[in-house]
């Protein structure tokens, strides 16, 4: 069912994703609008698997690396990773790094927080998103220090297991339990707002449309 709904959501679109979850009285769900995708061009989609770390810059530059492979050692296929660094200093993703959860068949990474290498990033079609560039890496610096717990990016709490979108406009949270409930309304929506789209361009209203149709 997980691979499923992650396909399905790869057909939307965050705004109808959205738009569903606030009928459903959530409207708590969306990342910063800070954290944007690398490529625009590219959406994610997935289970989270939630990582969360932290700055030391006292720790062994071995040590750091260590810890950081553990990270992409334990990240499961078709997830997406969600990390809340809790810094911004630095780049928490890079190229060997993406290279290597691309490979594991991981579905993408999003950080409140930074990248780098980008140029080989978006050679290599591995969904990033993230608040900013920089060239300072990880090494003698961060550590990630937990896997699998709940997290919060902004004002939004996010549970390992969660389903996340993003495209152009932003990353969008789906509680788990409301993910089928959720894709199976978007799609409704789209369907509709397709009808509505094709009666204004036919000549209706677009008074007359929404109250046909009740969607804009």
């Amino acid at each position: 069912m997980t691979n499923n709904i992650t396909k399905r959501l790869m057909s939307c679109y965050s705004g109808a994703v959205f738009d569903v979850l606030r009928e459903k009285g959530i409207t708590n769900c969306v990342l910063p609008p800070e954290i944007a995708p690398l490529d625009p061009s590219k959406k994610v989609a997935g289970e989270a698997f939630t990582v969360s770390g932290h700055l030391d810059l006292d720790m062994d530059p071995h040590e750091t690396l260590l810890r950081w492979t553990e990270f992409l050692s334990k990240a499961p296929s078709g997830s997406v990773v969600v990390c809340q660094p809790n810094d911004h200093t630095i780049a928490h993703m890079g190229e060997l790094s993406a290279e290597t959860l691309h490979f594991k068949g991981v579905n993408g990474y999003v950080v409140d927080g930074g990248t780098r290498d980008s140029e080989f990033i978006l050679n290599l079609g591995f969904p990033v998103f993230a608040r900013y560039k920089s060239p300072r890496d990880v090494v003698g610096a961060w550590v990630p220090d937990s896997f699998g717990e709940n997290i919060k990016i902004g004002e939004v709490e996010i549970s390992n297991g969660d389903f996340v979108f993003g495209d152009l406009d932003g990353v969008v949270i789906i509680p788990s339990n409301e993910a089928q409930s959720t894709v199976d309304r978007v799609e409704d929506v789209m369907n509709t707002e397709n009808l509505v789209r094709k009666a204004i361009l036919e000549g209706v209203d677009p008074k007359e449309a929404y109250l046909s149709y009740g969607l804009f």
